[in-house]
């Protein structure tokens, strides 16, 4: 018969582990952002100079450059007549950043068309 090895000893444990702190539901979501689309559908708009992102304002009225994950999901909110283009967020970031833009919508739930009333003279 051959001979039994010992067992490996176990080392004791020197302090138990603590207890965690609670997080509240949903916190830690919060810490690690989903990751960025390697590509992006841009609606744009058309000039005479060729097309350009087309630009929205958050609720707070920071500009910013609108982006979708599906073309499914630009359909929805501007509807199928609205023009698109295939960025990644890079480049999306690169073309508006001249113009002061920093943030990134990526999805948004709602998208209002532009106010096209000019009122004279303030308030009415």
């Amino acid at each position: 018969m051959p001979a039994r090895r010992p067992a490996p000893a176990r080392p004791a444990p020197s302090e138990p582990d603590p207890e965690p702190e609670p997080v509240p539901a949903g916190a830690a979501l919060a810490l690690v952002p989903p990751p960025a689309p390697r590509r992006c559908y841009v609606p744009v708009t058309r000039g005479p100079h060729g097309q350009s992102p087309r630009l929205c304002r958050t609720p707070h009225g920071t500009r910013t450059a609108v982006a979708f994950t599906t073309v499914r999901a630009l359909h929805a909110a501007l509807g199928r007549s609205q023009a698109w283009t295939v960025l990644s967020p890079a480049a999306l970031r690169a073309l508006v950043a001249p113009l002061g833009v920093t943030t990134l919508t990526l999805d948004p739930g709602l998208v209002l068309a532009p106010d096209t009333t000019h009122r004279a003279g303030g308030a009415a």
